[in-house]
């Protein structure tokens, strides 16, 4: 009997890919059964739907890929680019994807539960509405992303630069935004109950209907920012903050005045894409165990 291999990751696109190998499909079979590791370029692939759980892209170039509701659990994307790749409803839950470049990607309604994020770039990527409970996201680069209805409860974005987003609606409850920027950005009816803000910037940003609950603002800037309707704010919160003559809060409550300290908001340079190894003569496809 004569078995053939069907190469599930985008027909024949991954086929000058480096670096392919311990993964098999069965005919008929839509779905990987194992990759082990994913590198070169697949610029453009469409991926929509497979299975790449625990795959690990190693220096890879995969962007403005489509992976629309690919199972990614698990899977690795140290040092590669999916910028304005489409993760639309995918589930990445505990990823890892430190240093990794997404800027300008889809993640809308995407599972990215306990990812590893650190220093990554989503910069003006869209999350809407995605999940991302206890991410670690300390450092990462979110200048100009879509935010709205996400939810970071319990997520750590300690250093995180989250200036010029739209975050209506996102859910930072106990989540650990220490030293973060926050500024300039939209966060009506965000909830950032019990949430660390110690030193963060929240200056020039717009948290109408905000919820500040038990939330700790300890040496917090809140330079311009409008919180005249924020909820949960309390004047001892404010006591450790600081603000400016432009600062709205709520009727009765006041905030001391920063001094010698500007608002400034530098966007990083984006990330560009990792070079691609040169392709083998013939990818090899093995058996996996």
């Amino acid at each position: 009997m004569i078995m053939r291999f069907t190469v599930a990751l985008a027909a024949f696109a991954l086929a000058a890919t480096a670096g392919v190998g311990q993964a098999m499909a069965m005919t008929g079979e839509k779905d990987v059964a194992k990759v082990t590791s994913i590198g070169g370029s697949c610029s453009r692939c469409d991926l929509s739907g497979k299975k790449l759980t625990g795959a690990r892209f190693i220096g890879a170039n995969f962007g403005s890929s489509i992976m629309v509701g690919s199972d990614l659990r698990g899977a690795s994307f140290m040092g590669s680019n999916f910028g304005n790749a489409d993760l639309t409803r995918a589930d990445l839950r505990g990823a890892e994807m430190m240093g990794a470049n997404f800027g300008g990607a889809i993640f809308i309604k995407a599972q990215l539960d306990g990812i590893e994020a650190s220093g990554a770039n989503f910069s003006n990527a869209d999350l809407s509405n995605a999940q991302l409970t206890g991410a670690e996201l300390s450092g990462a680069n979110m200048v100009g992303a879509v935010l709205s209805h996400v939810d970071f409860s319990g997520a750590e974005l300690n250093a995180a630069n989250l200036a010029k987003v739209e975050g209506a609606y996102a859910n930072f409850h106990d989540a650990e935004l220490s030293a973060a920027n926050l500024s300039y950005g939209n966060f009506n009816r965000a909830s950032f109950r019990g949430a660390e803000l110690n030193a963060a910037s929240l200056a020039r940003s717009d948290f109408s209907g905000a919820d500040f609950r038990g939330a700790s603002l300890s040496k917090t800037q809140l330079a311009g920012a409008d919180l005249q309707s924020a909820r949960g704010l309390t004047q001892d919160q404010l006591d450790e903050a600081c603000g400016d003559p432009n600062t709205l809060l709520p009727k009765g409550l006041s905030v001391r005045h920063c001094r010698g300290v500007s608002v400034r908001v530098v966007s990083p340079r984006p990330l560009k894409p990792p070079k691609a190894p040169r392709p083998p003569v013939a990818p090899r496809w093995v058996q996996a165990d």
